[in-house]
């Protein structure tokens, strides 16, 4: 038994591997799994393709985000990208850049995330590859998903409805927080309350969680595809404003908000009023809900919301689609005025906080 606080240097790429193939079972449809040259799985006519990858300073950093609460959240993110297109996620590949001086624990814990995710979606690992790095940790994630009737970005019609599921800010409040000092444990229970006293515990447990442990309405995306539910869809990663203008642009039309019907989280509205925050803000711009926006018909919303009533998801309608150019408009207590996209752009955005505070 190598003792987990080993450097990755003197466990050596062979050993290493070996412990994590050992770790990985085989799933249904997985004809080969790991340990050959490729997998070979079973899939249907229509593959869904993702990927996406978190790397140390840009998206977590070691000192705040827990290792099991990566692998979880490195998972997370690609089944988001399956979900906002109707898809049901099957197969994921894992590759690792790994600085040589990384604990074996550091990997093990990992791996605890990246299993127990994959377990809760139905998704069998099968492969992947470890490289070494310099100093940082890149883990990078292939999905594979299967749809019967795809949700993309591009069906929105003038006079739909702009629907977003469950609240948004408070994974960009939580970026907030860990800049703060303070911290969940490997389980996800608070560890640290930072700047905020005990009675602000929940809160701060609610933010943090959203943003190193985040929860993709992945049933609900699902179930409204194949009951053709909505028109269009994305999930909420770079921002409310970034994504539904990617939506407009899309489908060629313009969208209208109400300030006054943003679901921001109230977790997040609370912490940010007693800092002197916007909460506003937080939810136009922030990122990282992984909530799903979409487009749907004026008539189908009473429908989608008895459905999101089964899976506990809450749906909100925030505004409309209109004809015109690619552009939002934000309805507040001022008035009307243009809003221009302010979420995450990988080589714009500058700052010292995690994920988004610094390009993630």
């Amino acid at each position: 038994m190598i003792p987990p606080e080993t450097p990755l240097g003197e466990v050596g790429e062979r050993p290493l591997l070996e412990r994590l193939h050992a770790r990985i079972p085989k799933g249904t449809g997985v004809v080969v799994g790991v340990g050959d040259d490729a997998a070979a799985v079973e899939t249907s006519a229509l593959v869904l393709v993702t990927t996406d990858c978190l790397v140390e300073g840009v998206h977590f950093r070691r000192e705040w985000s827990p290792p099991r609460l990566v692998g979880r959240k490195a998972l997370t993110v690609n089944l988001s990208d399956v979900a906002a297109m109707g898809g049901v996620p099957r197969y994921a590949t894992v590759s690792l850049c790994l600085p040589p001086d990384l604990a074996l624990g550091w990997v093990d814990s990992l791996y605890d995330g990246l299993l127990e995710r994959a377990a809760e979606a139905g998704v069998s690992l099968i492969g992947g590859n470890v490289a070494r790095s310099r100093e940082s940790i890149v883990v990078d994630v292939t999905l594979l998903g299967q749809a019967k009737r795809l949700l993309t970005r591009s069906g929105a019609k003038p006079g739909d409805l702009v629907v977003v599921t469950g609240t948004l800010g408070a994974a960009a409040e939580g970026v907030i927080l860990l800049d703060q000092g303070a911290r969940l444990d490997e389980e996800g229970h608070l560890a640290a309350t930072g700047v905020w006293t005990e009675t602000s515990g929940p809160a701060v447990v609610a933010c943090l969680r959203a943003q190193l442990d985040p929860r993709p309405p992945l049933a609900l995306a699902r179930s409204l595809a194949e009951r053709g539910m909505a028109r269009a869809g994305i999930d909420v990663s770079d921002g409310l404003s970034v994504d539904l203008l990617e939506v407009c642009r899309r489908s060629d039309v313009g969208a209208r908000i109400d300030a006054a019907t943003i679901p921001i989280d109230p977790s997040a509205a609370g912490l940010a009023r007693a800092r002197g925050g916007d909460s506003l803000a937080l939810a136009l711009h922030g990122g990282e809900d992984y909530q799903l926006l979409l487009a749907v018909e004026p008539p189908q919303l009473d429908a989608l919301r008895e459905l999101a009533r089964v899976w506990s998801v809450d749906i909100t309608a925030v505004g409309e689609f209109v004809e015109g150019e690619p552009q939002l408009v934000l309805q507040d207590g001022g008035g009307t005025r243009p809003l221009a996209p302010g979420g995450h752009d990988h080589f714009r955005t500058v700052g010292g906080g995690e994920a988004k505070g610094e390009g993630g």
